[in-house]
């Protein structure tokens, strides 16, 4: 299955002068996911426009930490409001852009690859993908640090469909990396734990509607 979501592998941040390309890294998504916890504490602090959180966002999808930083500055002798109208709606669509998609790598070889087929937090999903990357894609740490989530998912859809045309698999075999933490088991796991990805997702789609709309 082809993802249906337009995915940007970058966003640009631009105000006065100033522009800032935002990269969802699998970094930046370590960062920014345990920066308060979890996910949706970080998008109530966005939310808020909470000057540190967004400068913590600005920063860890930043590749270019110095245009990050002259627009800080920049940003320092202007009004709050006006900054805050250029920089929250690229910070909302960069964390969206962290939470990867499906794209149709099949269950046994995601439960094989994580070693797990039962629900995880984003935190060891993150470690997860880049263990996929260093070990079943073979790339080098900075490759598997500096790629997206999403880039990860795709790559590793792209080895599995690639062993399945070398060795055969069966034609059902469907579900995919993201697909292994959405379950029908595992959203009632998630009743039962208290924890919900999919309030992130839910989240992130009414605040961009609401920043969208200001």
């Amino acid at each position: 299955m082809t993802n249906p979501r337009a995915y940007c592998d970058e966003i640009t941040l631009s105000y006065g002068n100033h522009a800032v390309a935002l990269r969802p890294s699998l970094r930046a998504a370590i960062q920014l996911e345990r920066l308060h916890d979890g996910f949706p504490a970080l998008l109530r602090k966005i939310e808020q426009f909470d000057t540190r959180t967004i400068a913590a966002c600005i920063t860890a999808g930043a590749p270019d930490r110095q245009a990050a930083q002259n627009l800080f500055i920049y940003a320092a002798t202007g009004p709050l409001s006006t900054f805050k109208q250029a920089t929250q709606a690229p910070v909302i669509e960069l964390v969206a852009n962290l939470l990867p998609q499906p794209s149709g790598a099949p269950d046994d070889a995601t439960s094989a690859a994580t070693g797990t087929s039962t629900l995880q937090p984003w935190a060891k999903a993150f470690q997860d993908l880049f263990g996929i990357a260093t070990g079943w894609l073979g790339w080098t740490p900075d490759a598997a640090w500096s790629a997206t989530p999403q880039e990860i998912t795709d790559a590793f859809t792209a080895h599995i469909e690639k062993l399945k045309a070398i060795h055969g698999a069966a034609d059902d075999d469907t579900a995919t990396v993201a697909d292994n933490i959405y379950t029908s088991e595992r959203l009632k796991q998630i009743e039962e734990q208290g924890f919900d990805p999919a309030f992130d997702r839910a989240a992130l789609h009414a605040l961009s509607n609401k920043v969208s709309a200001t």
